[in-house]
């Protein structure tokens, strides 16, 4: 593997700041007057994940493309470099987005009758201007509600590629049959 293609993949992934697609890649290295095929550049990051299998590094795949990042397990270090505070995600705000998560593309009715209690608009706000979500249509109802689904900066951000890779959601045990069982 030609050396020059693996460290100028390597400078992208360290330089970009953000996840950055094989394509683009390719495209970037042609603009700087290097031929790669999509395949070298792959084998480039299969590479430079050998490089690093045992660093504090790591080349991650996620929604987006590939991104080079400080391995999670030395992420605690890191936290006293940084004194700014990440905003707080209140009970509320984690509910909201895994229902539309998982259920999407849903309304904020949706969202709402799966809760049990009114959607803040400060919520649904909140993971629109964090882009974790979007309006993907409207409902062909009466009023025509937003229908929200997630943005690959939700997958990048939680280090997913897909919305496959979210965890199982637990099975809910009958409780009905727990309740009789107990007053019989």
């Amino acid at each position: 593997m030609n050396n020059l293609i693996i460290n100028s993949v390597e400078a992208l992934l360290f330089g970009s700041g953000r996840p950055i697609r094989l394509s683009e890649i390719r495209n970037i290295l042609e603009n700087s007057g290097t031929k790669a095929e999509l395949s070298e550049i792959k084998q480039a990051i299969n590479d430079l994940e050998e490089r690093y299998a045992n660093t504090s590094l790591e080349v991650k795949e996620v929604a987006s493309g590939y991104r080079l990042q400080i391995r999670q397990e030395h992420s605690s270090s890191l936290s006293i470099l940084w004194n700014e505070k990440s905003p707080r995600m209140s009970k509320a705000l984690m509910e909201t987005i895994s229902i539309i998560a998982y259920k999407q593309p849903v309304t904020r009715g949706d969202i709402e009758d799966i809760r049990g209690v009114s959607v803040n608009t400060r919520s649904i706000r909140n993971l629109l201007e964090r882009n974790w979500i979007k309006i993907s249509g409207y409902k062909e109802v009466p009023g025509r509600p937003a229908l929200y689904i997630t943005t690959k900066d939700f997958l990048d951000d939680l280090n997913l590629r897909s919305l496959n890779d979210l965890p199982d959601l637990p099975e809910l045990e009958n409780q009905e049959d727990d309740i009789l069982s107990q007053v019989v």
